[in-house]
């Protein structure tokens, strides 16, 4: 959906991101980001999510198909749940990040605007999202159907999200219930620790939104939900991952690549790195020393002394931490290390939040070899 503008911006209160921004089309903040934040934690809150992209799959081979173009297992997967996966190309790198519903037997997919994979074609080259899978259905009996225009998705964030949502969803992560007139709802695991998914009917966005605040959620917008998102360590493609990330580095092993099916294009990579390898590099959250009007930019360097050693991904101002980052880094990064995050100007201190650092991880693979050398 180029240019695409919500509704909801000709609001009151409602500003836009700045151009350029990854979640432009969507109110930024309704007038007071920090307390948006504070709502969305402590009691319960609303997002305009409406530029993501939806895509339908129906037909009888609808799971087993997906199982073999996703990283993720959902070949088994319950009407009624969903879960979150990757596509990949040849080498493992990620293509694109997509959440599921699965209900009524229907696959639903949203994802990030603007999604694209690398061609199935010999050529290479990228193509939409929806064009990738529509090249990869052979002989499956499956139908593929890009439903942007007729579901959007609202977020509901904080403890008291049932007093807005009348609606019995389970308490597992990315359990799914089906709204009354059309659509879902879907717990997710992130950001914060009280979050579910709505995917509503685009013609109904603004009556949805009018229910939801007239019944006590906060209006909020990307800037809260990001500034949680970080803080939850969840990437966001494109904007914390660069040409060369595999799933590894950036907290996407399990919750949306599975390491032991096969049968998806990069799974070699995803089992190689699992079973006898580790990952160049890693996320992490970085706390940064700036000035109110100083903040390094997506793609700006983390330096150690005059060396390299990672990419700045998203940048938060945070209600309770202040000013954050989430970066890729190597992982002989020391925890402890004085690094320095932006380019020129925008340069600042930043450091290493260690309870943000994963734990290194004996390689199965590489044990079993040393335990058969033994």
């Amino acid at each position: 959906m180029a240019s695409y503008q919500s509704p909801l911006l000709s609001r009151p209160g409602a500003v836009g991101a700045p151009d350029g921004h990854p979640e432009a089309g969507v109110p930024w903040h309704w007038g007071d980001p920090f307390a948006e934040q504070r709502t969305a934690v402590r009691r319960v809150a609303v997002v305009d999510r409406s530029h993501r992209e939806v895509i339908t799959v129906t037909g009888e081979d609808r799971l087993s198909w997906l199982h073999l173009v996703l990283s993720q297992h959902v070949s088994a997967l319950p009407e009624d749940t969903g879960t979150e996966a990757l596509v990949l190309d040849s080498q493992g790198r990620i293509d694109a990040h997509m959440v599921l519903g699965y209900t009524g037997g229907t696959m639903f997919l949203d994802t990030d605007p603007g999604a694209q994979a690398t061609s199935a074609l010999p050529k290479g080259g990228k193509q939409t999202l929806l064009g990738y899978l529509e090249a990869m259905k052979f002989w499956s009996k499956v139908d593929i159907v890009d439903a942007t225009d007729d579901l959007v998705v609202l977020t509901l964030l904080g403890p008291d999200i049932p007093k807005v949502l009348d609606v019995d969803l389970d308490a597992r992560s990315y359990a799914v219930a089906p709204l009354p007139g059309g659509g879902f709802a879907r717990r997710m695991p992130w950001p914060g620790r009280h979050a579910v998914d709505l995917l509503v009917p685009r013609e109904d966005l603004t009556g949805w939104w009018t229910r939801l605040t007239d019944a006590g959620a906060r209006p909020a917008g990307s800037w809260a939900f990001d500034a949680l998102r970080v803080e939850s360590l969840r990437p966001r493609l494109g904007v914390d991952t660069d040409e060369r990330t595999i799933p590894h580095e950036v907290n996407w092993i399990g919750s949306a690549a599975h390491v032991a099916k096969g049968c998806y294009r990069g799974q070699e990579t995803v089992a190689k790195v699992h079973n006898v390898g580790r990952p160049p590099r890693h996320l992490v959250l970085l706390h940064l020393d700036g000035s109110p009007e100083i903040y390094p930019e997506t793609g700006d360097p983390v330096l150690l002394g005059d060396r390299t050693v990672g990419r700045v991904g998203s940048v938060a101002q945070h209600h309770e931490l202040g000013p954050i980052a989430l970066a890729l880094v190597k992982r002989s990064t020391p925890v402890d290390a004085e690094l320095i995050a932006g380019a020129e100007d925008r340069a600042v201190q930043a450091a290493i939040d260690p309870d943000s650092v994963p734990e290194e991880r004996a390689a199965p693979g590489r044990e079993a070899v040393q335990h058969f050398r033994g």
